[in-house]
């Protein structure tokens, strides 16, 4: 895939990068990431520049997982049932049951999480429309997911080239345990905090004379 970016002009590169990327954001199966990797090494080389490779990455991200977004609120269930029978191994009923059940427990941290996990990054946006997720939260953990991935992927292949990409294949899994982890813990603060709020709040019981 290195040898073909270098056969294509820069500013090309950067919007095959910014369509794929947006497309499987949409809910389309296409090696987003892999591309970007590429793109990275590329970058690395002297044939494009890495800050504009990241812009025009998490430009993709953000737009194809709002469309996937508008896409999940408007056919929801339908659409998703008619996927898993073309595409079982991306949308069948035991990857779409897992990718629902993170969802629902967790909201916008599967949202930010997700946009580093191959499935979640495919289904993360039609799932928040199907689930009627609001979308002001869903934009802000769907733009913070996509620049912290398309930044930290960009500069990982940039500096360490194709073993960045081996990485993230292997051990991408990790940073939606680290995301779903702080989710909790900062949940069970914020929740401890509130129940203590209302307790001092409460009037004492009037004593009888």
């Amino acid at each position: 895939m290195i040898e073909w970016l270098n056969t294509i002009p820069a500013g090309v590169i950067y919007l095959v990068v910014a369509g794929v990327i947006g497309l499987e954001s949409v809910g389309i199966p296409l090696p987003g990431e892999i591309l970007l990797v590429s793109a990275g090494v590329a970058a690395s080389h002297g044939v494009i520049n890495p800050i504009l490779l990241a812009t025009f990455a998490s430009i993709g991200a953000i737009v194809g997982d709002s469309i996937g977004y508008a896409v999940g609120k408007r056919f929801g269930r339908k659409l998703l049932t008619w996927l898993g029978t073309k595409l079982p191994k991306h949308f069948g009923p035991k990857p779409l049951a897992q990718a629902e059940k993170l969802f629902e427990r967790w909201g916008a941290w599967t949202v930010f999480g997700g946009r580093f996990v191959a499935l979640l990054r495919i289904l993360a946006g039609p799932l928040a429309g199907s689930l009627g997720m609001p979308y002001r939260k869903f934009l802000l953990a769907n733009a913070t997911g996509g620049i912290a991935w398309a930044g930290l992927v960009t500069a990982l292949s940039y500096g360490f080239g194709l073993v960045a990409g081996q990485w993230f294949h292997r051990f991408s899994w990790i940073g939606l345990v680290i995301a779903v982890g702080f989710a909790w813990w900062s949940t069970r603060i914020i929740q401890k905090r509130v129940e203590r709020a209302e307790a001092a709040e409460e009037p004492e019981p009037a004593q009888s004379s």
